[in-house]
């Protein structure tokens, strides 16, 4: 009787919150349709089907009205539409769900493939790029779905006959739903906005143009010279920024001459964070570069140059103005950070920057700092936010993985052929292994490397990873790792779901999570054993370690947002010095009580800032989920528990944590793990 009691005053909470909220949106540019003509309508079809269905007839009729307008129809046509289509029947409903669900695969599956192959020339290295593919790259072929389904009604169905629930109702209401009901639930998520299709040709043009920039800012490291001209790094090495970057400096530790390398590059990282890096070395290997005095030698002689004039930051700020052009047409989240949080990783932004601001404030981080700083022999540098001394390969030189990951793969076929071994390796069952096996295509990328999910059962998921004319490096082969744990995701929570419209994980920091724990066995597929009874000490404060300064980093990231909103007329030199005040803010009050040294810029280097955007949050979720699953993992088939865990799709965070872990997510269990580490650790 008690439970019964609870249920009611949930749904009668709910009944009345989205009314209120729905009524809330009545008055946008969206609706035509006023009160009374709604009113009339759950009147009508009331006493058409009597009272059962009373919730859904008056949730669905407020909800397509809110997104019906002028070239829709009257309001006769309206009520009438209403009338015509409203789904009494249980089965019905369930016959319509069916095809919708069947038909959504189809388009989505089809939608995906053709952007793929249209982003060919741009995304993988297999030749010349034309002029040409920058415009196919940023067509959309999706960009008028929105636009055609609601001209021929279909999202007015969907509407009609399937509740849309808010973040906080979800949470509310879905520990008691069904498999069916989430299900259900996330039909009604695919229409809660009407945007103009021309608005989403323009996010597509604006960030692939993003991506293309970023995917060719490369540094020829053989090229950077000291004041006295001397080199330190080989001849035809070129980085990406900043992931090439970053794990160049980060595979420096315990050099002789690691620190003289690793400053060279963080040198390099602030010239392209305050754009005075000189635009004649971005890409090109003609020219000698000095980034520390920042003075470029043509054939041994000094010769001028122009700096970056602000591009980096014209993309962000470019991003930036295309999302905010949406928000008009995007009732229920009507700002870019909203969309981003609440609607796609479905954890409210003020509860992500709340726990990473305990995670990094938290007095365990300067006693890691500390303990590094004693591995290390010396003061702490900036730079050491990426320490990478508590893993196993830190006692095998970068030169000896190399030369191991040079052997295994000297082609990309050669990887390729390798993902059954891999799997197998992972506890995978021979049926699985030869499975997921074919449905992932290794592909030659342009840029760092990134994994592709298959939208239809009858797709495959596409693997893009940088291998050299000589072989895969250690860097390379540690992303391919990295990025072959999304696909194994992407294939299980396609190929294995229930409900077609429950296919993926709640949000990209889950796949990240899974990407991680496959990237964390890299050696141990390379079958490099690691012996060191401390091993599982050393994982939790690398990962500690690496949530921490990620975590600052996405702040970074949120609070660039914010700045943006509160100032969108900026121009790109606004920007940059926005986002390098904001850097240094986020480091002077985190990170200098640990580092000891101010105003250093280094948190805005991530190219995700310019091309993924608000994206960098899912990095931090992922480590503490990744560090959850780790601990339940222990002693445990990976393969099979991955599947069982993998198959619950996308439902809530929390609830997917519930069912994968037993518990939410939460950065406890990564803290009281690490202080127990650092027990151990000296």
């Amino acid at each position: 009787m008690k439970r019964t009691f609870i249920i009611f005053l949930i749904a009668f909470t709910f009944i009345f919150t989205h009314c209120k909220r729905m009524d809330e949106t009545e008055g946008s540019q969206m609706s035509s349709i006023d009160n009374t003509i709604i009113e009339n309508t759950i009147k009508e079809l009331v006493k058409k089907y009597g009272s059962k269905n009373e919730f859904r007839i008056e949730h669905g009729v407020k909800q397509a009205a809110s997104l019906w307008m002028n070239e829709d129809g009257t309001a006769e046509e309206f009520q009438q539409f209403c009338l015509n289509h409203f789904i009494n029947s249980d089965e019905e409903l369930d016959k319509l769900f069916n095809r919708l669900q069947t038909n959504m695969e189809y388009i989505r599956g089809y939608f995906r493939k053709l952007n793929l192959e249209l982003n060919k020339p741009l995304a993988l290295d297999i030749g010349e790029k034309l002029p040409i593919d920058q415009d196919f790259g940023a067509y959309d072929p999706s960009a008028h779905f929105e636009d055609d389904f609601y001209k021929n009604k279909i999202a007015f169905q969907i509407l009609l006959n399937f509740p849309y629930y808010s973040l906080q109702e979800k949470i509310k209401l879905a520990p008691s739903w069904s498999r069916k009901q989430w299900a259900y639930a996330r039909m009604a998520d695919i229409f809660n906005s009407r945007v103009p299709a021309e608005l989403n040709q323009k996010i597509s043009k604006c960030l692939t143009d993003a991506d293309s920039y970023i995917s060719e800012y490369n540094i020829y490291m053989g090229n950077l010279i000291d004041k006295s001209g001397i080199s330190y790094f080989p001849a035809d090495m070129k980085l990406i920024s900043h992931w090439g970057l970053r794990d160049e400096l980060k595979s420096h530790y315990g050099e002789p001459d690691g620190l003289v390398k690793q400053n060279l590059i963080y040198d390099v990282m602030k010239r392209i964070i305050s754009q005075e890096i000189p635009e004649m070395v971005i890409n090109n290997d003609s020219v000698k570069w000095d980034p520390v005095e920042n003075k470029v030698l043509k054939n041994g002689k000094e010769i001028e140059f122009k700096q970056e004039p602000n591009t980096r930051y014209k993309y962000l700020l470019d991003n930036f103005k295309a999302m905010k052009a949406v928000d008009p047409y995007c009732p229920y989240y009507p700002t870019y950070i909203k969309r981003k949080f609440e609607q796609e990783f479905e954890i409210p932004q003020e509860k992500v920057y709340d726990m990473f601001v305990k995670f990094i404030s938290s007095p365990t981080m300067k006693k890691v700092g500390e303990l590094i700083s004693k591995r290390l022999g010396r003061k702490l540098e900036p730079f050491d936010i990426w320490y990478d001394g508590f893993k196993a390969r830190s006692s095998i030189s970068q030169e000896q993985l190399t030369a191991t990951t040079k052997a295994k793969y000297p082609t990309r076929e050669s990887f390729q052929k390798e993902l059954p071994v891999i799997l197998s390796k992972l506890g995978f069952s021979p049926e699985k292994t030869a499975f997921i096996s074919s449905k992932v295509q290794v592909d030659p990328s342009r840029g760092a490397g990134h994994a592709s999910g298959a939208e239809m059962k009858s797709d495959i998921s596409n693997l893009r990873t940088r291998v050299g004319k000589d072989g895969m490096d250690y860097k390379g082969y540690n992303i391919a790792i990295h990025e072959f744990g999304h696909n194994v995701e992407q294939t299980i929570s396609l190929q294995d779901i229930d409900y077609y419209m429950l296919a993926g994980v709640p949000n990209t920091a889950f796949t990240e999570a899974w990407a991680f724990v496959f990237q964390k066995r890299d050696l141990e597929l390379l079958g490099l054993k690691e012996t060191n009874p401390d091993k599982d000490y050393l994982m939790t404060l690398d990962n500690c370690w690496s949530a921490f300064e990620i975590m600052g980093v996405s702040i970074v990231d949120m609070e660039v947002w914010k700045w943006l909103y509160a100032n969108p007329d900026a121009t790109p030199e606004q920007l940059k010095e926005s986002v390098i005040k904001i850097a240094k803010d986020v480091w002077n009050k985190y990170y200098a009580p640990i580092f000891g040294v101010k105003d250093e810029p280094i948190l805005a280097i991530y190219s995700h800032m310019i091309d993924y955007p608000l994206y960098l949050s899912a990095y931090p979720i992922g480590h503490l989920i990744e560090f959850q699953l780790e601990k339940f993992l222990a002693g445990k088939n990976l393969g099979t528990e991955m599947e069982r865990i993998i198959k619950q799709g996308s439902i809530l965070p929390d609830e997917w944590m519930k069912g994968a872990v037993g518990n939410v997510l939460s950065i406890e269990p990564t803290l009281e793990s690490t202080e127990e580490a650092l027990k151990h650790i000296k």
